[in-house]
């Protein structure tokens, strides 16, 4: 099987070009290419595919490589213009051409701000910090982020549905592309089920993602070689620990990702299973919180409905929670596997638990 190749986000794209800016910005001169500190101790480098400088500002573009993955911005242009702010205002983003505004609530940003992501954003500002630190520089800038024709790329994107206007978003929680590939993944899962078992454990943990992962192996304190990369992938973990089973799976992702799971949904991926708010709405109905069902109902995200329900002092978190462990038993049959589920934020805090 040929390996397939990483790729950089579209937050890490950004980091380079605002390093490059703020720092032709305050020297004159366009780092080319350059480096950026990226979560997980890398540090990799950017070519410049634009660079622009002016009395009072200073802009450059770093072309987006996605790897082999799929994805819808692979080839953009992630343009980065930075000018000075007002003294003491720190970093203030903006939105430029293609990049998108939140207009909804459910999103981890308020309504009115440029669709740029907590990651991204701290990546860029601690990016300014140490260009100021090396170069002179107050720190205090204004990032507009821009894409060309960003726009036209949102409309094959869900940002319409979800409410984030005029473009994309900049996205990214490591700075790196894993490449999408079912039969790699899946692969990759079963192999970590192997590794496990032969490693003699007996507590294995099947994680969305990285946040989620770190949670998951804090709390039961599992070791490396216990935690299986599950991804989206929740039915080729239940279905291999049918055939290949281990004594105890602990499952834990973000809130949006299990709520499919606790529809019945094994694959988690956004292009293949959509959140049911429906089913999201019946569980506060039946909870007792029958006042909460419509605006569920008309939620703009899960992450909306969450927040919807916390308002009204009703733990979603852990409904969704134990009707996903249902819906992995349910699938793991009588296969000695016990199965518990770990529900997260976004920030990585538990909203939810079901014991197995």
């Amino acid at each position: 099987m040929t390996e397939l190749r990483y790729g950089w986000t579209t937050g890490a794209c950004a980091t380079a070009a605002t390093t490059a800016a703020y720092t032709a910005l305050l020297t004159g001169a366009f780092p080319d290419p350059v480096e950026v500190a990226l979560p997980k101790g890398r540090h990799p480098s950017f070519a410049l595919a634009t660079e622009e400088l002016s009395a009072g500002s200073a802009s450059a573009g770093v072309v987006k490589d996605a790897g082999d993955d799929p994805d819808v911005t692979h080839g953009a242009l992630i343009v980065s213009t930075v000018s000075a702010g007002a003294p003491g205002s720190g970093v203030t983003f903006r939105a430029g051409p293609g990049v998108g505004t939140i207009t909804r609530p459910g999103l981890p940003l308020p309504v009115g701000e440029p669709a740029i992501n907590p990651v991204p954003r701290r990546l860029m500002t601690e990016a300014v910090r140490r260009v100021a630190d090396r170069h002179g520089g107050t720190g205090d800038v204004v990032v507009e982020i821009s894409v060309p024709h960003g726009e036209d790329m949102a409309r094959h994107t869900w940002n319409p549905r979800l409410g984030i206007v005029g473009g994309l978003s900049v996205l990214g929680t490591t700075g790196v592309v894993v490449p999408y590939s079912c039969s790699a993944w899946i692969d990759s899962i079963r192999r970590g089920v192997d590794v496990a078992r032969a490693m003699g454990h007996r507590h294995v943990a099947g994680a969305v993602g990285s946040t989620s992962e770190r949670v998951v192996a804090e709390l039961y304190g599992l070791p490396e070689s216990a935690l299986l990369d599950m991804g989206d992938f929740a039915g080729a973990v239940l279905k291999y620990l049918r055939q290949h089973p281990v004594p105890r799976l602990s499952l834990a992702g973000g809130f949006a990702k299990f709520s499919k799971l606790a529809a019945g949904y094994l694959d988690l991926h956004s292009k293949r299973s959509q959140v049911d708010l429906g089913l999201l709405a019946e569980l506060a109905r039946d909870a007792g919180f029958g006042h909460l069902s419509a605006p569920i109902t008309e939620a703009n995200t899960a992450l909306h409905a969450l927040e919807l329900a916390g308002a009204e002092g009703l733990a979603l978190g852990e409904l969704v929670a134990e009707r996903a462990r249902r819906a992995a038993a349910d699938v793991l049959g009588d296969a000695p596997v016990e199965v518990d589920v770990v529900v997260v934020d976004r920030a990585g805090t538990i909203v939810g638990r079901a014991p197995s």
